[in-house]
């Protein structure tokens, strides 16, 4: 509870944390430690009472986490659980097809479990996992078939189980990680670590002092290490050997104009990306940036993409306007690019819009004559910046 609410003035009152899973999950269990012993009579077998316990803390954290999400009006993480239901039953809306069409938020390559294994990790967390379920397993045998009476249950628990439970905790933490993963590639950025962190686990004496009795542990340390050398010294040489330097004059001129040739209060719209750029380096306003979190912004984002949409000129203009926008950054990339089948701006729109497909799309007509909704004043390879006159 500390953690969060230290994590809450951190982050400059995010509510979204307080109307979490995790927030949730915490409230449940602390009523569930209270309420318990009270209502769950100690007659009960130990196993059944751990069964009855997990189901109303599943349920209560999913029912807690709702109600209060809609008693604060606090929808930031929604798309959280549409991005989930695209993995699994192919749901599409804008906001999903953002992510989804990246190939960050893709299914985890076939080739990342294939480095795992050459660099040994994979292979050393097998076994310590392994180990760990060995123990637990032993541990819950004689905790509820060799013991009778709840007293020795109790000791046999803090014996054989207790002593290492920290670990069951991060072998499940792995696992979460793991299909988080699978599921979601920029999420091995969790994965990774704590891969690590577990394989760290084979110089435990606590988990391998029966192999530490047959092998010197300095010995097996050091074996593993050198294994794991041959493919990462690899992995690290292709890394250093990656040279070259940033560079993007298209966009160079493009924050070079805005500088020159608009006032300091003038108000810019466009892709995330871009977005940053302009206030980072000119410190114009923007409408909406890469903060895609934000229920607010979402909205923002979806009226500035429209220009990417088949919707007519003039409401599209009408919706900038209402988001006080002078000037738009169109960026003819976006209106062609496809990364695959149905993920170019106009087919996403397409999903949303289906009353307008079959148009030709706004950024198309844009490229060739912005007027009369629209003036063309600045123009480059990549970019073109539409003053948005107001009406």
């Amino acid at each position: 509870q500390v953690a969060l609410v230290v994590c809450f003035i951190l982050m400059f009152g995010n509510s979204m944390l307080l109307t979490s899973y995790y927030a949730a999950s915490l409230v449940v269990i602390w009523g569930i430690l209270e309420l318990s012993p009270k209502v769950l009579k100690s007659s009960r077998r130990e196993v059944y009472v751990w069964v009855i316990e997990g189901c109303a803390w599943l349920f209560g954290t999913v029912t807690l986490k709702s109600l209060t999400s809609l008693v604060f009006g606090i929808a930031d993480d929604a798309h959280i659980g549409n991005i989930l239901k695209s993995k699994f039953i192919g749901y599409k809306d804008f906001d999903t097809l953002m992510y989804t069409c990246a190939a960050e938020f893709d299914f985890m390559e076939k080739e990342t479990p294939i480095r795992y294994t050459k660099t040994l990790l994979l292979p050393v967390v097998l076994v310590v996992l392994g180990v760990i379920i060995k123990r637990l397993l032993l541990g819950l045998l004689l905790m509820f078939v060799l013991t009778q009476t709840k007293s020795m249950q109790i000791l046999c628990f803090c014996v054989c189980v207790g002593v290492f439970l920290q670990l069951v905790y991060h072998a499940l933490q792995l696992l979460a990680y793991s299909v988080l993963a699978i599921l979601i590639m920029r999420l091995k950025l969790f994965l990774t670590p704590h891969l690590c962190v577990m394989a760290s686990l084979v110089c435990s004496k606590q988990l391998l002092g029966w192999l530490f009795c047959k092998i010197q542990p300095k010995t097996l340390v050091f074996a593993i290490l050198a294994l794991m050398a041959i493919e990462g010294s690899t992995n690290l040489q292709t890394q250093w050997n990656i040279m070259g330097e940033f560079s993007n004059l298209p966009q160079e001129e493009l924050l070079e104009w805005i500088k020159v040739n608009t006032r300091q209060d003038a108000v810019f719209a466009g892709a995330m990306p871009t977005m940053a750029s302009v206030k980072l380096s000119t410190l114009r306003p923007i409408v909406n940036h890469p903060h895609y979190e934000d229920a607010g912004l979402r909205a923002r984002t979806k009226v500035v993409y429209s220009m990417y949409s088949r919707k007519p000129a003039k409401d599209v203009k009408r919706e900038l306007i209402k988001l006080g926008a002078n000037y738009y950054i169109l960026e003819e990339s976006l209106c062609v690019s496809r990364k695959k089948p149905g993920c170019s701006m106009p087919e996403i729109w397409d999903v949303e819009d289906p009353a307008n497909s079959g148009r030709v799309p706004l950024c198309t007509l844009m490229s060739k004559d912005s007027r009369p909704y629209f003036f063309t004043v600045f123009e480059n390879s990549n970019y073109r910046v539409l003053k948005i006159p107001k009406e």
